[in-house]
């Protein structure tokens, strides 16, 4: 048996891609303690965990982006993912740290699990020198020379050109991009509050040292290739655990085998400005053949959408193991997680994204082939209308999901990621596993 120390920002996306983590390693007979908000208190303990609470941390769970940090509403693009490091990663760090060497002060654990953005937790464990996993939130995070700087949003090249292209897009972000400039400056000013010495790559990516082992929540077909992948990177497929029990279908849950093609436009549980993707989407989909079923994450009454086209079904939440069998398409605003449970059913997508680093996922759905990622200027119904028929009429969209959805089916994505937790536990940080 190991103690087990799980720390992740405290918001919707991070926790949850966490939970079947710390349950599998939970029922593996491990001591396992989750230091984050105390929104999450109840889903923490629900895995069977000690919760820890945040002290000196930032606590902003519970709160959309915009109620945590007004300044970030209306951000897109490269400033919406800067504004984000800086404010929701880098500067709360510091007291994320303290927090996190005084639980190791009297519980010395003997592996840190956490999501790649947790970075007081980063610098905890290069203090102390306990091995670090990472259960990956969201895309393959550092650089390489078969890829373009984070944050641009473009496909991978290897071929001579294309590594030139990369090279020459990494100084120009490290030197002439505004935004990435300030933010590696942030970054050198955030570890050296820690104590720990500046990193001299990148603008921002590397701002703590690579995790001893690198869990991605999900399948190579949906990661670009890297000549230079760190080594102690596995894909184990995405951190889902077993169907819900007790979901009360809907009246209208019947229609969804009446014969139309239906469409899910689901806004996620934090980026989840009605304005953004919502409102567009009802307003370029009310008029088509299809049912559309809309997922708000909040209330749907305290967004004041008024009446609804009479094709579209609204609700706040429904499980996507139960919907995802009977949708023909998925618009979304680009959140990873909800981007792989639909290929792991094999649902081709649409991705309108806006904020955070989802326009990185939206460039990974239509370098995969399994949909359209729209670009990052302002939405409108009639681009995402064309983009939503295009997906439903070609069927090649629909074929490549289904055959990453096979891939997907080969892995179990917590099982495995306790294996691996626990041989990085047994080797005191000194493997980098089998790729």
């Amino acid at each position: 048996m190991r103690r087990i120390l799980v720390a992740t920002t405290p918001g919707e996306g991070h926790v949850n891609g966490m939970v079947e983590v710390a349950r599998a390693l939970v029922q593996a007979g491990h001591t396992v303690r989750w230091y984050t908000g105390r929104a999450f208190r109840g889903k923490v303990e629900s895995t069977g965990a000690e919760y820890v609470p945040m002290r000196h941390g930032l606590d902003w769970g519970g709160k959309t982006r915009e109620e945590a940090f007004p300044h970030h509403a209306g951000l897109t693009g490269v400033a919406s993912m800067t504004a984000a490091f800086r404010d929701i990663f880098f500067r709360p760090a510091y007291g994320q740290m303290i927090d996190i060497l005084a639980v190791l002060d009297e519980y010395p654990a003997d592996v840190i699990v956490t999501g790649e953005t947790i970075f007081g937790a980063c610098f905890a464990a290069e203090r102390r020198g306990v091995p670090i996993a990472w259960v990956a939130t969201s895309i393959y995070i550092f650089g390489s020379r078969d890829t373009a700087p984070l944050g641009l949003g473009l496909p991978p090249s290897s071929s001579p050109a294309g590594r030139l292209r990369n090279r020459v897009l990494k100084v120009a972000s490290r030197n002439l991009l505004g935004p990435l400039r300030e933010l590696r400056r942030e970054a050198d000013v955030t570890r050296s509050r820690a104590g720990l010495r500046p990193i001299p790559k990148g603008p921002f990516e590397n701002i703590v040292d690579p995790p001893d082992l690198y869990l991605m929540g999900t399948v190579p077909s949906f990661e670009y290739p890297r000549s230079d992948m760190l080594p102690q990177t596995h894909f184990v497929g995405p951190f889902v655990g077993p169907p819900p029990q007790g979901f009360d279908k809907p009246a209208w849950w019947g229609e969804l085998d009446g014969g139309r093609p239906v469409v899910h436009v689901t806004q996620g549980t934090v980026a989840n400005d009605a304005d953004r993707l919502l409102v567009p989407a009802l307003r370029a989909l009310g008029d088509m053949d299809v049912l559309v079923v809309a997922t708000t994450g909040v209330p749907p009454e305290s967004l004041g959408l008024g009446p609804l086209p009479a094709n579209v079904r609204l609700e706040r939440f429904v499980p996507h193991f139960e919907l995802l069998p009977h949708v023909d398409v998925m618009v979304t605003n680009g959140g990873y997680g909800g981007v792989n449970t639909a290929l792991s059913h094999g649902v081709p997508l649409v991705v309108a994204p806006a904020s955070e680093e989802k326009h990185e996922v939206a460039a990974r759905v239509s370098w995969s082939g399994v949909g359209i990622g729209l670009r990052r200027q302002a939405l409108t119904a009639a681009g995402l209308r064309s983009a939503v028929d295009t997906v439903l009429t070609e069927p090649s969209y629909r074929r490549r999901a289904q055959t990453v959805r096979e891939e997907y089916r080969r892995h179990d994505g917590p099982r495995q990621a306790v294996r691996l937790i626990e041989r990085l536990a047994l080797t005191d940080g000194r493997f980098s596993g089998d790729g």
